[in-house]
């Protein structure tokens, strides 16, 4: 009978405008993957010849999903994050593992990088005080420090061989030609002997730089340099207002910078600094300062450099990602710091997942095992910051799929009909 054929082509080609439907209404869903609608024919159990057998009509076999590639679209926002090849992120919450190609995230009040879902974004995390990331074993949620970050005091450190590796560097040229200030003969050379840092004649350049103690706290240190004799530059400084002396082996009051006939720096021994703070910061305030980079040669007197590794406390103020998956926090006080890297998962079979809604899937017997890597290695694609990946739709041609499958819906129709009206003459038989 037809019935059973049209009513079978009724069903599967309502199957087919579901699929087409659901394609068409998340053609603007950012990570969504369309759907495709897979058809069997059906024949009942029989003995009689192939050549006999009409058929029963047909099934919906499966809908599958088509895991294709999506266009990528820039955006504004650093943490939206589109994949460029295979692979899915890894998201939990406390109950559950899911996974998504939807790259729109964003930070909670807890720090932690999450969906719109407030399922929360796995990676590697990054150690701190072993500075590397921690790789291996299961991904953990991705946390930035939403609060303000320490200070670090300008400072120093040992260095192989018995030397220091100084908190403050400058690089500067001392004009050649500048006349040394004679302390023998301070009328001729315009010597004045005590420093005033208003008057010019007390010195022959001068620059400053800032310095952080414990606290955070901005210090100004200024260091003039007065030429005393060919190729030779006494140095003192001011800690804000404080004359500051600096240990000097020659035994002066202040040490002397020194050039050789070329100009280049003879010594690159770095100045130690000390003061005693009263404001309950670390004390004494100990750091050093590096003249690396410093020449005398016969051009005016100009700074080249300035470098300090001290700085104050900040709070987050953006929040960067790159091609390989590693996020960084930037904060006001001009640091970085490495929050972890973004994993992504990819399995054997991914039209094996189960889909969860949400444009998130779960693992199954059929998907096989999640293999979970860095970006851009093995099987897995890249990683585009403020971007997304939009639905892999072909809204034009589902357009047409969808024409086609209503006229498949009522051409099964005309079946049914036609079988009606020869069931009909059947009964009017006289």
């Amino acid at each position: 009978m037809g019935f059973q054929q049209g009513l079978s082509g009724l069903s599967v080609s309502s199957k087919s405008l579901d699929a087409i439907g659901n394609n068409i209404a998340n053609s603007s869903t950012v990570g969504f993957k369309q759907s495709r609608s897979e058809f069997a024919d059906m024949y009942a159990n029989s003995f009689a010849t192939s050549s006999t057998i009409t058929g029963m009509g047909g099934r919906t076999a499966a809908v599958t999903q088509q895991f294709g590639q999506g266009n990528i679209t820039s955006t504004s926002n650093p943490l939206d994050i589109a994949i460029t090849g295979n692979g899915f992120f890894r998201m939990v919450d406390d109950i559950s593992v899911s996974y998504t190609r939807n790259g729109q995230f964003q930070v909670d009040k807890d720090g932690y990088i999450v969906g719109a879902s407030g399922k929360k974004l796995t990676g590697w995390p990054y150690d701190i005080d072993a500075n590397t990331l921690k790789k291996g074993g299961t991904p953990s949620p991705l946390q930035l420090s939403v609060g303000n970050i320490g200070a670090k005091t300008t400072g120093w450190t040992e260095v192989a061989g018995g030397g220091v590796s100084a908190g403050l560097s400058l690089g500067m040229n001392l004009d050649a030609s500048q006349l040394a200030k004679d302390r023998t003969n301070p009328l001729a050379t315009n010597y004045v002997g005590a420093l005033n840092p208003a008057d010019p004649k007390t010195f022959t350049n001068s620059t400053s730089a800032k310095v952080y103690d414990s606290q955070g706290v901005e210090h100004n240190l200024t260091m003039y340099f007065t030429k005393t004799a060919p190729n030779t530059w006494e140095v003192r400084t001011r800690f804000d207002s404080d004359l500051v002396s600096v240990p000097n082996v020659a035994g002066l009051p202040y040490p002397d910078v020194t050039f050789d006939s070329n100009g280049k720096l003879v010594s690159n021994t770095p100045l130690a600094f000390s003061t005693v703070l009263t404001s309950g910061a670390t004390t004494p305030f100990a750091f050093h300062v590096s003249l690396d980079g410093t020449s005398q040669y016969g051009s005016p007197f100009g700074v080249n450099s300035i470098q300090q590794d001290g700085y104050p406390d900040g709070t987050l103020t953006g929040i960067s990602v790159n091609r390989d998956g590693v996020v960084q926090g930037k904060y006001s006080n001009g640091q970085s710091r490495s929050v972890g890297q973004v994993t992504l998962t990819n399995f054997a079979n991914v039209q094996g997942l189960q889909n969860l809604g949400d444009n998130r899937w779960a693992e199954t017997f059929t998907s096989g095992q999640p293999r979970t890597n860095d970006p851009g290695t093995s099987d897995l694609g890249a990683l585009q910051s403020a971007s997304v990946e939009d639905a892999n739709v072909d809204l034009t041609g589902e357009l047409v799929n969808l024409i086609t499958a209503q006229r498949t819906y009522q051409a099964n129709a005309q079946t049914i009909k036609a079988q009606d009206t020869i069931l009909q003459t059947i009964v009017n038989l006289r």
